[in-house]
Parts: C-alpha cells; structure tokens; sequence
C-alpha cells in the first residue's frame, strides 16, 4: 500500500490570514464579533483556572443540553478546526479511504492529507443546486472507504441536506464499516428551522460544530465533537498531544454564552440580514 505524502499547511488559511482584508471580504466567513458586555459577564464569575482536564463538566453539561445529547457522547476542543482534526484522526490511519465532497471547506482536505488519508472526491453539483447525491457517494466507495466527510449546510453553497438524504448516507457507510463526519458548523443559521444534528441519525455519525460562525463568538474557541462514548474517549486523549487543558477563562465565558444563546441569536439574526441588506446597495 502507498501511503501518501503528508500535507503540512493550508495554502487557504494562509492566504485567508494575510490577504484577505478587503471592505467586502467574501474569503472569511462568520458574523461580525459578538462584544463582551453583551453577555451578563461578572468579574467574580471568572477565574484563569479550573478542573478542565477531559472536559470541564459545566461546559459538557451545556454543550449536550444544545445538543440533546448524553454528556458522554461530547468532546469540547479548541474550535470546530480541531474537533474536525480530532475527529478524523480518530478514525483514520495512513492510507485509509477517505471520501470528501467537492466542493468542500479546505480545511477538512488538508486534514485528511495531513493524516495522510487517501481522499476520493464526490462531487456536488451546480446543475443540481450542489445537493448531495448518494449515487455518487455509492459510485466511489469501497471496503476500503473508512469515513465519508460532509458540510451541512454545505460549505461553500449553503444547501441544505435533509435527514432523510443522510440516512442514506449512513447506510452506504455502514455498509462497509466506514463512517460519517459531518461538519454542521452553519446548521444554525437556519435558527428556529434548525434540524437536529445527524449524529442523531446513528452511531455511525459523527458531527462537528462550534459558536463561532454564526454566532459571532469566534474568540471563545469553543467548538465540540457528537460522537460514541468509546470514540469520543479516544479523542479526549488523542486532543492530550495538543495541548495538556484548554483556557478556562474562555470555558467560563462559553458557559455563559450558552446560558444566554437566544439573545446572542437574536443578534446575530439581525446582523445577517443587515449585511444580506448591505449587499443589494440599499
């Protein structure tokens, strides 16, 4: 088997860093910084650290109930950047299939390749609105396909992908012991009309978000990983090699944005659409 060459940097996120600065920046994404006194933050109720150590259980507690999951089935890591990382790295080895839908987010190829996966791409059409097909997905995989890697909402496009498509999805992983990461990092944008996450859909999902895009809380890092006990334990110590405990401080404040979402929505509810607004001149 050849294994392939590691990849070691994201020409993306590099470029993304340094270059894109302009008025109307369509490079990055998320909505414009949440400000601190929005949240009811009280100097007493923070603290630099703390029993963070495999999860810090206020926030794994606030997490699951977001999430409608058993704390258990919880992994909190710095960003949805890492849980994607963690996530992968948990169930790949170097030359494992990986099947990637095209277009997709950089990041989530230039993971794999630093595993050094072998990535197959499915792809998502524009004459079909970039919705997924799972006769493409059915026309790549193989015995050796160990995890099919999704964005919903789809990440360039927005689509949205409906429970019953990802069922199907499942299955056809299921069918050769493979897995489904699915990176819903924009599922809230859609706010009240929200699916629940596909982790819901079986154990064979694994699903990665974080408050940052929509939410505008992209400084706090807090992302997290919905996954099976057993493989979220994995993570937990495979995330040990990056880093011994997060920063409590932004625990404590994610805590208290999760105690205060609606409002923190509501806000950025109304920024999307002043910037949809923005963008037709008035």
């Amino acid at each position: 088997m050849t294994i392939p060459q590691r990849v070691l940097s994201s020409p993306y996120m590099q470029w993304a860093k340094t270059q894109s600065h302009a008025k109307f920046n369509l490079a990055t994404s998320g909505v414009k910084h949440y400000p601190l006194n929005g949240l009811p933050v009280r100097l007493e109720e923070l603290a630099i650290s703390g029993p963070s150590y495999y999860g810090f259980p206020p926030l794994q507690q606030a997490l699951a109930k977001k999430c409608q999951v058993d704390p258990k089935c919880v992994v909190a890591p710095t960003g949805a950047s890492m849980a994607n990382h963690l996530a992968m790295a948990a169930v790949l080895e170097p030359g494992d299939e990986a099947l990637i839908e095209e277009p997709t987010y950089e990041l989530l190829t230039a993971a794999a390749g630093y595993l050094q996966a072998n990535i197959k791409r499915f792809p998502r059409n524009f004459e079909a609105g970039f919705a997924v097909d799972v006769g493409e997905i059915e026309r790549v995989i193989t015995p050796r396909t160990r995890l099919i890697v999704m964005t919903n909402l789809h990440n360039p496009t927005s689509q949205y992908t409906r429970p019953e498509v990802m069922k199907q999805v499942g299955e056809l992983a299921r069918s050769v012991g493979a897995r489904v990461l699915v990176d819903e990092i924009y599922m809230d944008a859609l706010f009240d009309a929200a699916s629940t996450s596909a982790f819901h859909l079986g154990n064979e999902f694994i699903a990665t978000s974080s408050l940052t895009k929509v939410y505008g809380l992209s400084g706090l890092r807090c992302g997290w990983v919905l996954a099976e006990p057993e493989l979220c334990s994995r993570m937990w110590l495979l995330n040990d090699l990056f880093g011994v405990i997060p920063a409590h401080t932004a625990e404590l404040l994610s805590c208290i944005a999760l105690a205060n979402l609606p409002t923190v929505a509501a806000w950025a509810k109304i920024r999307d659409l002043a910037a949809a607004y923005a963008s037709t001149d008035g």
